[in-house]
């Protein structure tokens, strides 16, 4: 009997150690996302950049920054609310950097420009980027700083702390890919046609290319 039990007790000690080298050979568990706040003038131009990144899974525009509880568009961009037009970058780590993310975002703007971006002017059209902690605060200084040597000219984008982000109305969301018909200054078009021509009139990336040359990365999207 005991001789028994001991033989059970072996082989049970077997299948433990067998199952660890299992367990121990499977991948690790995907890292979780995380999100990246910024403001680079019109958040359709910036949703529509880096919805386009490998390994990004969504950007939602909206507005941040100011003071003005659920804002809207009209409110932010006729200024007093305080709030940028920004977009709230969801990604996997394990995929694309925040380093990177940043790097992108500073080569896909005018950093230069304090009073807007392009042909929207004000207050709610400059840069900026938003942190939740030091570590991101850090990291974004480090960003600036890389990118201000690359250019070689001084940078205006400022980091700032993140604080409660609103999400825009549902018309702003994808924009730049939707079909509905808008009447705009260049006539009736689908949304994703008046998008087009909205960011070749206001110059976009034509100033882009101007400021970082190859490094543009986003020029032309």
């Amino acid at each position: 009997m005991t001789r028994c039990l001991d033989q059970i007790k072996l082989t049970l000690l077997f299948a433990l150690i067998a199952l660890a080298l299992i367990l121990r050979a499977q991948p690790a568990p995907a890292a979780g996302t995380e999100t990246l706040t910024v403001a680079g003038g019109c958040f359709w131009c910036v949703e529509a950049d880096f919805e386009s990144v490998p390994g990004v899974i969504e950007a939602v525009s909206g507005y941040t920054g100011g003071t003005t509880p659920n804002p809207t568009y009209s409110q932010v961009t006729s200024g007093g609310s305080g709030h940028y037009e920004a977009v709230q970058i969801t990604f996997d780590p394990a995929r694309v950097s925040r380093e990177t993310l940043l790097n992108l975002f500073f080569r896909s703007v005018d950093p230069t420009d304090a009073g807007g971006q392009f042909c929207d002017r004000g207050d709610s059209y400059r840069t900026a980027i938003f942190v939740s902690d030091t570590g991101e605060k850090a990291l974004a200084e480090r960003s600036k700083a890389e990118a201000q040597r690359a250019l070689g000219q001084a940078i205006v984008t400022p980091v700032l702390s993140l604080g409660a982000f609103y999400p825009a109305e549902a018309y702003h969301q994808d924009y730049y890919k939707g079909k509905k018909l808008v009447f705009t200054r260049f006539g009736p078009k689908r949304q994703l046609n008046a998008y087009k021509a909205y960011r070749k009139a206001c110059g976009r990336d034509a100033r882009v290319r101007q400021l970082w040359g190859n490094a543009a990365p986003f020029a032309g999207s």
